[in-house]
């Protein structure tokens, strides 16, 4: 199984990540990319890069360029998704207009869809901060063609990479403020902050914005879990190099390799199967941690407010079970699943959330299928599917809260538009 992991000890932006998987490349392949993204038909824009080095690592800057300028500024890059202020002197495109340029690109189906899904997060985190609706964000100009260059890039060498599986390591934001159209805004900037829920993050030392939105929603797309760096064999190594320099390298570094061991039904080692393998978990797997507690004086609506909060702090599950207590008195198990690197965080936020005095934790392994997003063209709009892929499974599902908006708006029933949905081409 091929596997790309992706390091973000300073954060990620696009023109980052695009560096970095740039590097895994074959020479004659990088040459090919930077033609493809050269004739995408976008006027007066350029794709180049770069050899950089920082605090003597070496690796690739990728500058997009608009009639000549270098796209710039405080952060990695921005105008990733910041709303235009009314009167501005440059042409916006709204995010229909982006959906738009990105479905008529010469690229394949699947890197379109990948490309739309990662803009619906962008715009979708933005609307969210900006309190307004997805079709009323609007991109700047110089800011929407860099971005759309990242995002296309990313994407595109994503196909030519072709990984069976993604990991990331949890997140460095930075700390501090960044400077936008709207103001000063604090690290991580709320559109960030948005995308980045129910992904492990951390501050530091670093003063600066280290996760830019793009950033952020490419990862949140193709990343199936973010953990530490699991065992297995480098094939190549990739350095994508951010625009601030740090006393850190500022960089985001992408290692290609495979995993240590395959088996198949019979047990023999097979590193060439792919549809009947099993994956044999090279150490003891994906951590998880397991925190409960037994309830039984508190009301419904508390419950529900406590099991809310848990998942808006970026639980990956929370679940009640009945039990028969000491007595005779009924009460609920409340089961919190979270990555190890939350356990304080959540510890607090249950002890502040319930009456319990206790909490049991356990430590579990798991392994699970990798997860995409696509958008779907259907006579009712855009709808999101959900696409789950690993050992030789394959599964397609659309998200239940664009179901719920064409149900509603239809007055159809939920369970006949999502099998109309699902068997359509």
């Amino acid at each position: 199984m091929n596997l790309l992991y992706l390091e973000c000890n300073m954060g990620a932006a696009g023109d980052m990540m695009m560096g970095a998987l740039y590097e895994l490349l074959p020479p004659e392949e990088q040459k090919n990319f930077l033609r493809q993204m050269n004739q995408l038909g976008f006027d007066g824009v350029t794709l180049t890069a770069s050899p950089q080095q920082k605090c003597g690592i070496y690796g690739t800057k990728m500058e997009v360029s608009v009639d000549g300028a270098v796209e710039g500024g405080q952060t990695h890059h921005h105008g990733s998704g910041h709303l235009a202020h009314e009167g501005h002197a440059h042409h916006h495109s709204s995010y229909p207009d982006i959906l738009h340029q990105i479905s008529h690109l010469p690229l394949s189906e699947q890197v379109k869809r990948n490309a739309s899904a990662v803009y619906r997060l962008i715009g979708e985190a933005e609307a969210k901060a900006h309190q307004t609706t997805l079709e009323q964000i609007h991109f700047h100009e110089v800011g929407t063609m860099d971005a759309l260059m990242d995002v296309t890039g990313v994407c595109l060498l994503m196909e030519l990479l072709s990984p069976d599986q993604i990991f990331a390591s949890p997140v460095h934001v930075g700390s501090g403020t960044v400077h936008c159209a709207h103001g000063i805004l604090p690290v991580p900037a709320p559109a960030t902050a948005e995308i980045l829920t129910g992904i492990p993050i951390y501050g530091g030392t670093v003063n600066g914005e280290l996760c830019t939105p793009t950033g952020a929603a490419l990862l949140k797309h193709f990343v199936s879990s973010f953990v530490p760096m699991m065992p297995m064999t480098i094939t190549k190594t990739g350095y994508g190099m951010g625009t601030k320099d740090f006393p850190q390298a500022n960089c985001l570094r992408a290692f290609l390799g495979s995993d240590l061991t395959f088996t198949n039904a019979d047990g023999n080692s097979d590193n060439h199967t792919r549809c009947d393998v099993r994956l044999t978990p090279p150490s003891d797997g994906e951590h998880i941690l397991s925190l409960s507690c037994n309830l039984d004086d508190m009301t419904g609506e508390a419950l529900g407010f406590a099991t809310e909060e848990l998942m808006r702090h970026g639980a990956l599950d929370v679940y009640l079970t009945p039990i028969l207590m000491k007595k005779g008195r009924p009460g609920q198990l409340l089961t919190c699943l979270c990555e190890p690197a939350q356990e304080a965080s959540i510890t607090e936020l249950i002890f502040l959330h319930t009456s319990t005095r206790g909490i049991r934790i356990q430590e579990y392994r798991r392994h699970k299928l990798s997860a995409s997003y696509h958008t779907k063209t259907t006579p009712y709009g855009p709808v999101t599917i959900k696409q789950n892929d690993g050992y030789g499974i394959c599964r397609q599902k659309a998200e239940y809260d664009d179901l719920a908006r064409i149900a509603r708006s239809q007055n159809r029933s939920l369970l006949d538009l999502s099998q109309e949905i699902s068997d359509s081409e």
